[in-house]
Parts: C-alpha cells; sequence; structure tokens
C-alpha cells in the first residue's frame, strides 16, 4: 500500500512552500493567519533566517508559527527547564511551537509522607 500523499486544505506540501505568507495566511484558521498579518517581530524574522541556512536551532519563542519551509529541520523548543527537540513533520503546518512541547510533567504520586494519613501519624512520635 502506497503512503498517502499529504494536504493542507487541498495543496500538496511543494505547493505550500511556494505561497507567499499572504496567500499562506488565507490557508490557515483565524488566529494563525492574524500571527501572520501582524506581521513577524524581530525574533520570528531571526528564526525564519536560521532555520533557512540550518537544519537545527534553539529557541525560547514559543509563539512562532510553524511555516512550510520548517518541515524536515529540527527544533529545539525551550519548555521552562530544558530544550526539548522536536521534528518538524507536514501536519504540524500552522501549530504554534508552545503547542508542540508542554510545560508541564504529568503528575506521578508515590506513596504519602509522613503524617498525610491517620496511621502514618501514630508512627512518627
Amino acid at each position: 500500500m502506497a503512503k498517502k500523499e499529504f494536504m493542507y486544505r487541498g495543496l500538496s506540501l511543494e505547493a505550500l512552500q511556494k505561497l507567499s505568507l499572504k496567500e499562506l495566511a488565507e490557508l490557515l484558521p483565524s488566529r494563525q493567519r492574524r500571527s501572520i498579518t501582524r506581521g513577524f517581530d524581530d525574533g520570528k524574522k531571526k528564526i525564519i533566517a536560521k532555520l533557512a541556512k540550518k537544519d537545527s536551532i534553539e529557541t525560547h519563542v514559543r509563539d512562532m508559527l510553524v511555516l512550510p519551509q520548517f518541515v524536515g529541520k529540527t527544533i529545539k523548543i525551550h519548555n521552562g527547564k530544558e530544550f526539548i527537540p522536536v521534528i518538524i513533520q507536514e501536519d504540524m503546518i500552522g501549530m504554534f511551537f508552545g503547542e508542540l512541547v508542554m510545560t508541564r510533567k504529568r503528575v506521578q504520586h508515590n506513596s504519602p509522607g509522613v503524617g498525610a494519613s491517620k496511621s502514618s501519624a501514630n508512627t512518627a512520635k
């Protein structure tokens, strides 16, 4: 069985990469469209320029959109403690970097501490 070709709103990845930012904005949902039409600040422009030259970067910018030009590149996104590497895939187009890396861990509880239960209160004396 052949792998299904990626399509975003009826366009292939190659077609998406050829679009200008204005044309791409028309295909994206409203929040992402607003982010593009307002323009990118200096930090976001730096990310675009660095990814044009390199295949891997580290960034603290979590409100940057995943553009079609980023597909196949590795971006290390800061989660508040460390940089988590993310390989950008086709289905991530239009997402924000912050959506790709979670800032909180899942809580895993161990046994209760001293004084946390009635039986442990008696043994602590």
